[in-house]
């Protein structure tokens, strides 16, 4: 099949011995849930929806393997979001980058930018259909004025997007507001070794459990300045207006590192700083890949959860717009099986429940030989090296793995883990560790290590 259409970071392959040896089937079966809108949950207990009114915490839960989420779905359960929230001056969005183009965080990106009037529809067909449906329900209008709006693509240690896939992901309108010299650039290049503070820290007791006792000292929790700026008492308390609404963005989908992507891996990796990132690859190397891949709960992910709850949840006006992503069986094309928006874990766990659905494939025999097309998002090994992390678990012992990777160019995403990469080469578990207790620059970049 063309290998655009069934990307490798859609599923990971895994043999049924190894399911069963270690646990993937004890995780939480789907639970499909129906949607809340604020005005339903109003009319619930009795009251009337108005613009000042907070949502429910889950909002949105919408989602099963056999269903396929339309485009203009997706955005009328936007727009209904956006428009309970009522009206903001400053939206500051983080969405994923270029790695994540199947996502659909772009395309969401593009409709709360169209919402709150940043961009002109680029499709007048949908905005006309979703304007109907807005009018058909009782959804207040979209708002009159256009706030400030950011968007920081969650880079975590990757390149930086260029403009053409700007373009690609979000659209034109947006992409054009990049080079416009009348309008600030929306788009805000995340650097995780100089744009970060230090909000506080998870206990190293959590951290030691994680790593089995290798590293025992609390986990920083760190975000980019911008994103710390909007929180809730920065805010002048003698306007009407509500705090600066965050908006993160992106895919629910089994990561070698967190055992399940996104959430709260958005903030405190995607945008977070050079010590949190680099332990927390660490960590998840040093706890062992078999125990985290699609286990949305694990010692790493507690860790962040911990850092949500007391610091996040009590300082932002966060909510999570997270998509789960499946191959239609019938066409092989790649659509949106799920959908959720929530402020809390609630939202996240219903969609890990899914992506174990839909996004693991238990196969009755292990092949001898197996096959992997990276396509032109993998540019370099920190990212190719998925083809290896995505099989391995299903591949016979002594089989033959094949990667066709016609884009990677580099090692490292980042300059700096390039040339440690480059320095000591992919050696192995004990050989990795030697060296680090000799290297002082190994021992400073711990995701090199991992």
């Amino acid at each position: 099949k063309n290998p655009r259409q069934n990307p490798i970071f859609i599923s990971v392959q895994l043999h049924k011995k190894f399911d069963e040896e270690n646990g993937a089937n004890s995780a939480p079966q789907v639970q499909t849930k129906t949607t809340m809108t604020s005005n339903e949950n109003n009319k619930n207990n009795g009251t009337t929806a108005s613009n000042t009114t907070q949502p429910p915490s889950l909002f949105c839960s919408i989602g099963s393997p056999e269903t396929s989420l339309s485009n203009e779905t997706v955005q009328q359960k936007v727009n209904e979001f956006l428009s309970a929230l009522g009206p903001r001056r400053d939206v500051l969005i983080l969405p994923p980058d270029f790695t994540r183009f199947h996502s659909q965080a772009g395309m969401i990106t593009r409709f709360v930018s169209e919402y709150y009037n940043f961009t002109k529809p680029e499709n007048p067909t949908t905005s006309t259909a979703n304007t109907a449906a807005a009018a058909a329900s009782s959804s207040p209008s979209p708002p009159a004025s256009v706030p400030k709006l950011q968007i920081i693509p969650a880079l975590g240690t990757h390149a930086p997007m260029t403009h053409s896939q700007i373009d690609l992901m979000f659209g034109k309108e947006l992409a054009s507001k990049t080079n416009d010299p009348d309008v600030e650039n929306p788009f805000v290049v995340h650097n995780w070794r100089d744009d970060v503070v230090t909000i506080g820290y998870a206990p190293a007791t959590m951290v030691s459990e994680a790593t089995y006792g290798m590293v025992h000292e609390p986990w920083p929790a760190q975000l980019n300045k911008l994103v710390w700026e909007r929180r809730k008492d920065n805010h002048d308390a003698s306007s009407s207006d509500l705090p600066p609404l965050v908006l993160s963005i992106g895919q629910v989908v089994p990561h070698e590192v967190m055992g399940m992507a996104n959430f709260n891996k958005n903030l405190f990796v995607g945008v977070g700083g050079v010590e949190a990132i680099n332990l927390s690859h660490f960590i998840g190397a040093v706890h062992g890949m078999e125990k985290l891949m699609g286990r949305g709960q694990n010692p790493l992910r507690s860790i962040l959860n911990y850092a949500s709850e007391t610091f996040l949840q009590t300082n932002l006006d966060l909510w999570y717009i997270l998509t789960v992503m499946g191959t239609n069986d019938k066409t092989g094309e790649v659509e949106i099986k799920g959908l959720y928006i929530g402020r809390d874990e609630e939202c996240y766990n219903l969609a890990c429940d899914l992506s174990l659905k839909v996004n693991f494939n238990l196969l009755e025999k292990s092949p001898k030989k197996m096959v992997v097309y990276l396509n032109e998002e993998y540019h370099s090994t920190w990212l190719g090296n998925k083809s290896i992390y995505r099989t391995r678990m299903a591949i016979d012992d002594g089989g033959e793995l094949v990667v066709l990777a016609p884009s990677v160019e580099m090692f490292g995403e980042d300059g700096h883990i390039d040339e440690l990469i480059r320095k000591v080469g992919y050696v192995g578990t004990p050989k990795i560790m030697e060296e680090m207790g000799k290297d002082e620059d190994l021992k400073n970049n711990l995701s090199a290590v991992a």
